[in-house]
């Protein structure tokens, strides 16, 4: 498969953002190598770069790894009504339901995050969604009976977890949607497979959205990534090591109700959506964590969210209006080497991104 990192299929996702991976491929280390392959896995693609020992790129581990992501696509989508989450959505108001060990250890960790997240971060906020959808088709503003109605249906303290992994949705009208962790935690599981499989070096990039730099290139002190914004404009260069990185846009997949523009992310608090444009940045010690914060970082803006932040060892952001202020917290620019410049043609390899 042959593809570039820095392109975006727009017509499957519109996004507020991309990123580039600048890899100087020429000065790899004697006897080690590079490779990548990408897939469409998750309602956007799943690029894998692998380095390590001819002896373990030879065994070609990219099947396993993307079978293990099309398997928890599988399980947390929405978008297949035989899918264990879309099961659990229509089995609202009809008592309990068991789920794979899987989508019960992403409900744990979802409803953990919500509390720690003062509820910007919910993955029962589908309701809410849903209204909202359906207001933009009628151009029309919900009434306060109908936002009440929609948002007494959204927060993860109604989610109940039984013993023998079953799930009780106790408020009617609920749904699950793990839209905003689901790629943070199907990556956490790939970088374990990887340290199975003997491989230190490597970078997962899930539609330029969510990342994890596994080690560094060979000869390099890091995973080189360029951020920008949609219309190319670079906000600035991360070198990651060792780091997962979420970056969201808070008008990534935005619309229009009589002239006034509402982003796609939702503040469950409110039940409106954001309509600042922001993007934020987040790297973590997991992909998880990062794509949890990065949404609560664009719901409680520059004060709270960056002090939010700050309360989870290994966590650092940074939060970018457009055409607007910066703010970042204090660790951000040591932790990511964080620069305004950007690989310039000449430095920049032309087979980086090239792929089986």
């Amino acid at each position: 498969m042959t593809s570039s990192f820095h392109t975006v299929d727009r017509r499957k996702r519109s996004v507020a953002f991309g990123a580039l991976v600048w890899l100087a491929c020429t000065h790899f280390a004697f006897a080690s190598d590079c490779v990548g392959n990408g897939r469409y896995v998750m309602g956007t693609v799943l690029e894998i770069t692998l380095c390590a020992e001819q002896d373990i790129l030879i065994q070609q581990p990219f099947n396993s790894l993307f079978t293990t992501a099309t398997f928890l696509d599988s399980l947390f989508t929405t978008y297949d009504s035989n899918s264990p989450v879309s099961r659990l959505n229509a089995h609202v108001g009809r008592g309990s339901f068991t789920l794979p060990k899987e989508v019960i250890d992403l409900l744990v960790l979802s409803r953990h995050y919500a509390q720690l997240t003062h509820g910007t971060f919910d993955i029962t906020v589908g309701p809410l969604l849903a209204m909202w959808r359906d207001m933009a088709q009628h151009q029309t503003l919900p009434s306060q009976r109908a936002l009440q109605q929609a948002q007494g249906a959204v927060g993860s303290k109604y989610l109940r977890l039984s013993p023998n992994q079953k799930v009780t949705l106790s408020r009617p009208g609920m749904s699950i949607d793990f839209g905003g962790i689901g790629k943070g935690y199907a990556l956490d599981q790939l970088v374990v497979q990887l340290k199975h499989q003997r491989i230190r070096q490597a970078l997962l990039d899930f539609g330029q959205s969510s990342i994890w730099a596994i080690g560094t290139p060979p000869n390099l002190a890091g995973w080189r990534i360029l951020v920008q914004q949609s219309d190319g404009h670079p906000i600035g260069v991360l070198t990651l090591r060792n780091q997962a990185l979420s970056v969201s846009a808070s008008m990534g997949q935005s619309f229009e109700i009589k002239g006034q523009r509402y982003g796609h992310i939702i503040d469950p608090r409110t039940g409106y959506p954001l309509q600042r444009d922001l993007l934020a940045c987040v790297i973590a010690p997991t992909a998880t964590q990062a794509e949890v914060l990065s949404k609560a970082l664009l719901i409680l803006n520059e004060r709270e969210g960056l002090s939010l932040l700050q309360c989870f060892p290994g966590v650092e952001g940074l939060l970018v209006e457009t055409n607007g202020g910066r703010w970042m917290t204090p660790g951000w620019q040591q932790a990511v080497a964080f620069s305004l410049d950007e690989p310039t043609p000449e430095r920049e390899n032309p087979n980086s991104g090239a792929r089986e």
